[in-house]
């Protein structure tokens, strides 16, 4: 019984780490195209830090009970960017890139030890490893995954429309990995090594 209370009380703590990361996440990309002059994610009241709005109920169970999911998309129109490819890199980036910078700063105020409080401790802890994975996940080139278009965004015109044409059949096989347990094998080794990197950054500060 004490290990079910245990093993209950672990996931949620992760809760608030999810709805951290993921929206933070979704509204990193809604601002940063917001800023390139697509006011669509404005319009459709996405630029909010309220998790309501950014979450799947599907895909955030799903994160929450088997560590893959998804967030609601945030809505993006490039034909608003005076650069479409350079937009379109940059909206792309911005989530996984605060999900970094997110697990950069809960681990900096983990080891810091300016907190003893052990339950925000133990808080900070999925924080890191949620955002450092959530950050990976969503850099394999895969759609709908953030990856797929950033390599889009950076083949020129007739790659791109290749890409895009077929990108239906690399959704199939992200989701035959994620069904067969087989992403594991390609997320298992990227996360090991943001984590040792994310160490470095730590041993260089402190």
């Amino acid at each position: 019984m004490e290990t079910i209370i245990a093993q209950l009380f672990d996931k949620l703590l992760f809760m608030p780490a999810i709805l951290i990361a993921i929206t933070l996440h979704e509204l990193a990309h809604g601002y940063m195209a917001y800023q390139l002059g697509d006011p669509t994610a404005y319009e459709d009241g996405r630029l909010t830090l309220n998790p309501i709005s950014h979450i799947d109920i599907v895909g955030f169970l799903l994160l929450f009970i088997v560590g893959f999911g998804w967030a609601k998309p945030v809505p993006i129109n490039p034909r608003y960017f005076k650069k479409r490819k350079i937009g379109t890199l940059l909206v792309s980036l911005a989530g996984p890139v605060t999900n970094f910078i997110l697990a950069l700063f809960s681990a900096i105020i983990f080891v810091s030890g300016i907190i003893e409080n052990n339950i925000i401790l133990s808080m900070l802890r999925p924080l890191i490893f949620i955002n450092i994975a959530l950050g990976v996940f969503n850099l394999l080139p895969f759609p709908p995954l953030d990856g797929s278009k950033i390599v889009a965004s950076l083949l020129p015109n007739k790659l791109e429309y290749l890409f895009y044409k077929y990108e239906k059949y690399l959704y199939l096989i992200l989701i035959l990995l994620v069904l067969t347990n087989n992403i594991e094998r390609i997320l298992g080794p990227l996360v090991q090594i943001s984590f040792n990197t994310l160490n470095d950054i730590l041993n260089m500060i402190f």
